[in-house]
């Protein structure tokens, strides 16, 4: 994740031989690559480049740009669909304030995000519902999941939350 003028606000990279964040790139390196494909991005009508060999996936929303960089061989429309799923759920989490400043003030929450989304470079989830209800469980007193939201969601999504509180309840 990018701002508007190519900082790093976060990244995570990983490696085809381990399964831990890529360690054979110093951090001037990765943020050299982060700084080029910025620069080749930036001004890009499309979502979906071929950058150094790797199948690159953004979005735009506000001032952040999101990445996914995959193998060559990686499927585009499952990098996407992580991708979308993903900054989705952040929105979500967000209530809807997806900009850099929301973005940093929580962190916290857009991390384990990323790990829910993406383990060890794996695609593990794509729905952006999943993805935040993964969060919120993990983080109730962080995240502010009020009844008083429901009435901003539609019947389907309030069904879904009551259920989901439901289950967590008979879980405990």
């Amino acid at each position: 994740m990018l701002d508007s003028e190519g900082n790093r606000l976060l990244a995570k990279y990983y490696s085809r031989e381990q399964s831990t964040p890529m360690s054979c790139k110093t951090t001037k390196e990765q943020k050299k690559f982060e700084s080029d494909l910025f620069s080749k991005t930036r001004k890009s009508t499309s979502e979906i480049i071929l950058y150094e060999g790797q199948t690159v996936v953004f979005k735009y929303v506000n001032d952040v740009y999101f990445y996914l960089v995959g193998n060559p061989e990686e499927n585009e429309l499952l990098l996407s669909s992580v991708l979308n799923g993903l900054v989705e759920a952040i929105s979500l989490l967000l209530k809807h304030n997806l900009d850099k400043r929301s973005l940093l003030d929580n962190l916290d929450m857009v991390v384990i995000a990323l790990d829910e989304a993406i383990d060890d470079g794996i695609a593990l989830e794509t729905d952006p519902n999943v993805i935040a209800a993964n969060v919120s469980k993990r983080g109730m007193d962080t995240i502010d999941v009020s009844l008083g939201d429901i009435n901003e969601q539609s019947i389907m999504d309030a069904y879904k939350h009551v259920k989901d509180r439901i289950n967590l309840a008979l879980l405990r």
